[in-house]
Formats: C-alpha cells, sequence, structure tokens
C-alpha cells in the first residue's frame, strides 16, 4: 500500500510564503511524475505543477514565476515553493504522485489527503 502525506499549509497574508511538501511511503519500486493540484471552492480540481522523474517541470501561467515545483527522488518527496501569494491561491492542495508498486507490473496514481491554504488579504 502506498500513502502520500502533505505538509505544509496554512494561513498566510498576501504577499507571503508557503513551502508545501508530500512524502510517499509504503512499497515502492519506482515514482514517474509527481504533482501539485488544488480546489478551490465551487471550483474544479485544477493543475499547478508537475515534474518528471528527470526533473522537467510544467507550471501553469496563473502561478508561474511565483510558485516552484522540486522534487527529491532518494526521499520520495515533492515540494511546492509558492511565493508572492495572492488571496486567489486559496484551495485546498493536492499532491500526486505516478507510482509503480510491486509487483511492478504498471504504475498507478496516487493522491495526497489534501492541504489547506489559506490567503489573507
Amino acid at each position: 500500500q502506498v500513502q502520500l502525506v502533505e505538509s505544509g499549509g496554512g494561513l498566510v497574508q498576501a504577499g507571503g510564503s508557503l513551502r508545501l511538501s508530500c512524502a510517499a511511503s509504503g512499497s515502492i519500486v519506482s515514482i514517474g511524475a509527481m504533482g501539485w493540484y488544488r480546489q478551490a471552492p465551487g471550483k474544479q480540481r485544477e493543475l499547478v505543477a508537475d515534474i518528471t522523474r528527470g526533473g522537467t517541470t510544467n507550471i501553469v501561467d496563473s502561478v508561474a514565476g511565483r510558485f516552484t515545483i522540486s522534487r527529491d527522488n532518494a526521499k520520495n518527496t515533492v515540494y511546492l515553493q509558492m511565493n508572492s501569494l495572492k488571496p486567489e491561491d486559496t484551495a485546498v492542495y493536492y499532491c500526486t504522485m505516478n507510482v509503480l508498486a510491486p509487483p511492478g507490473r504498471a504504475y498507478v496514481d496516487y493522491w495526497g489527503q489534501g492541504t489547506q491554504v489559506t490567503v489573507s488579504l
């Protein structure tokens, strides 16, 4: 069984910063792509950023220049550094990983439980 545990959310004033972390644990053979999504109240879940195993990143336009995604393959962890936060960044943030678990036949997407990020004026 694979579990993703997120941390780092909270309440911050506009212009502030937060760093989200998501660590995978359990029986893991390999992890491919990792990513962060967010869901604001009344809205659909949307991609924020993702990163390949080799480190190639994709950042959506709405957070480009403010958010950075990175990963530590040795720790099975993905990070989201969020700077210059705006009230419209308020949402529940979810991490996701494409994981190859024993017996190693197929990669499966796993999701974290979500962490709340609230940006006040």
